[in-house]
């Protein structure tokens, strides 16, 4: 029973010790993430490397930033998919879009955009409803890998088949096919879709505001934080946000237990979706 205490604090020290060193080195600041996501991603890693130890780990990561990047991928990569939870899009779609029309240009901003499936889908509902051309949409993520994916637009064929029906349930309008070009396996999607997105490494934990926005999406995101790096995400939505501007999380996040928790109001509580109070 000893032993196996010792382990797991001598386990705890060193993952404090790889995420300090992480800071240090390279600047990825993972000390307000969740403790028990961050553990988890670790002992994944641990055996990716063929890593007995985290110290292991550390060691290899400090004196070799290609093994870095490769940690950076399974600390940040969350599951997405295009139109993910189509109720929440379809809610958009019904009830922001309508109020979206009486701002004479638009600017969203998608945090921690991943891979670009959520940039897309966005994308094309704007486009639906005839509001792209007059929106500028920042994406940004911690993972400069996951944001060339992004600017790529390429997704595997075999995802796309799930994306065609989550579309159509968001309430799309057209057929999914219309934009994408399908080739070897793969669905390049239409270029115009990323005309007005800009792409850009952005981190919650340490990066300020960049500009005023209508519109804030950060799905899936906060669940990965303590409640410090929380109240900094929702201190710098409300900060970016203009008068009324929206604010769109994920399924099993909230700003009502957070500091900002009285500034923000719900629209639509069972899709997540907030205004600006």
């Amino acid at each position: 029973m000893e032993r196996n205490s010792s382990v797991e604090i001598n386990s705890e020290i060193e993952l404090r010790l790889l995420i300090e060193a992480i800071y240090l080195k390279y600047s990825y600041d993972f000390r307000d993430y969740s403790s028990a996501s961050i553990k988890r991603r670790v002992n994944h890693a641990l055996s990716q490397f063929e890593c007995n130890t985290i110290s292991t780990l550390q060691e290899k990561v400090l004196h070799d930033p290609t093994a870095f990047m490769q940690l950076l991928q399974l600390l940040t990569i969350p599951v997405s998919e295009m139109f993910r939870d189509p109720s929440h899009f379809l809610a958009i779609r019904k009830e922001v879009v309508p109020l979206l029309r009486t701002y004479p240009s638009i600017k969203v901003w998608i945090a921690g955009c991943s891979t670009g499936e959520e940039v897309y889908s966005m994308a094309i509902l704007l486009r639906e409803e005839g509001l792209l051309d007059r929106t500028i949409i920042y994406a940004t993520d911690i993972n400069p890998r996951s944001l060339e994916k992004a600017r790529q637009g390429i997704f595997s064929m075999e995802n796309v088949r799930a994306y065609t029906a989550n579309y159509q349930q968001a309430g799309g309008q057209r057929s999914f096919a219309d934009y994408y070009t399908a080739a070897y396996g793969y669905a390049i999607f239409d270029k115009a879709l990323r005309e007005n997105v800009t792409f850009a490494d952005h981190s919650l934990a340490t990066d300020s505001v960049f500009s005023e926005t209508q519109l804030i999406s950060c799905r899936n995101v906060l669940i990965y934080f303590n409640k410090k790096l929380q109240d900094r995400a929702f201190g710098l939505f409300h900060e970016s946000l203009c008068h009324r501007g929206f604010l769109v999380l994920g399924s099993k996040e909230t700003p009502d237990f957070s500091a900002f928790g009285d500034q923000f109001e719900p629209l639509v509580k069972q899709e997540r979706i907030y205004r600006k109070s």
